[in-house]
């Protein structure tokens, strides 16, 4: 752990808005590889969770925090002032409609899409730099139908995987076990040229 992913669930500041959990954008992160100067887009940003953690880790970049409902721009905000991240903008609108006049991304992020996946898919990969990450997080079936929409496409090497968090808490004497809804992680990297390199 490098100290700027991780952050415990309890630290963030919530509302009613569903908020990924620790051990969620934990992995979610570690598929992203966010580098300091990238540009991250996070559609369906809810609390700001997931965009505080990759703002950390994105510090002399950016990250663009895209969420649909006033209450959670109010909670992304709120968490961005407390954790200091200064380099996440905020942006009130229903992707992908709200994706309009965004710049190239490094990574983009997805975690709630309203029924619109398909046109969210075509705008995403429009933003997305060449060598780019797409990380697409599943709690609907719905949803998970982004791993077949990206293979689709073509140009991106994908994967996915089910994680299923099972916590230990204490209840009086004894250690009981709550589970959390499994979440599907689909990761696509686009393939090409990364920025830095030129076509010889």
């Amino acid at each position: 752990m490098n100290g700027k992913i991780g952050i415990a669930d309890s630290e963030f500041i919530r509302g009613d808005i569903p908020m990924t959990k620790q051990e969620i954008r934990i992995l979610t992160l570690a598929k992203a590889r966010i580098k300091a100067t990238d540009i991250v887009i996070d559609i369906g940003a809810g609390t700001g969770s997931l965009s505080v953690e990759a703002a950390l880790l994105a510090e002399q970049g950016r990250v663009i925090a895209i969420e649909r409902q006033q209450a959670g721009i109010s909670l992304i905000k709120a968490n961005a002032a407390k954790f200091g991240t200064a380099n996440i903008e905020v942006v009130l609108g229903t992707a992908p409609e709200a994706m309009a006049g965004l710049p190239a991304a490094d990574v983009i992020l997805i975690g709630g899409s309203g029924g619109k996946l398909p046109a969210i898919l075509d705008c995403a990969d429009q933003l997305l730099k060449q060598a780019g990450r797409l990380i697409v997080t599943a709690v609907t079936v719905e949803t998970l139908a982004a791993l077949n929409m990206l293979r689709s496409k073509g140009g991106y090497s994908v994967e996915a995987c089910c994680i299923q968090v099972t916590r230990i808490e204490q209840v009086g004497t004894s250690n009981m076990f709550k589970a959390l809804n499994p979440i599907y992680i689909i990761a696509g990297n686009k393939q090409g040229l990364a920025v830095n390199e030129e076509a010889v």
